[in-house]
């Protein structure tokens, strides 16, 4: 009596993101998010979710929110998040200039004082 035995092995391959050097966030240009990282990324050859050869390395710009990435190039960075209103203000050093409501505009809440 013979017996038939078939075991599945999977295989493929995977991509690993790892943080490095310099943890600066950065704005995400797909979410706006002060999320993108410096990051390293290997792929890597794997049996049944066991890595176990690595097949090639890049150095990425990651955003740990929305997972957007793009390689590093020389010469350009995400932007640097600028914390307050454009142009300054209270109490990021200037004076803070609030606009006046338009006259005769529908305010909801707002009453004049007179």
């Amino acid at each position: 009596m013979d017996f038939f035995f078939c075991l599945p092995i999977l295989f493929g391959c995977s991509e690993k993101v790892k943080p490095e050097g310099d943890q600066t966030p950065r704005v995400c240009p797909r979410c706006h998010n002060a999320a993108v990282i410096r990051a390293n990324s290997r792929t890597w050859f794997e049996i049944c979710w066991v890595p176990l050869v690595p097949m090639k390395k890049k150095h990425i710009w990651a955003c740990t929110i929305c997972q957007w990435n793009i390689p590093q190039q020389q010469g350009w960075e995400p932007q640097v998040p600028t914390y307050g209103p454009p142009g300054g203000g209270a109490p990021w050093g200037g004076p803070a200039v609030h606009p006046s409501p338009p006259p005769n505009a529908y305010q909801p809440g707002y009453k004049p004082q007179y």
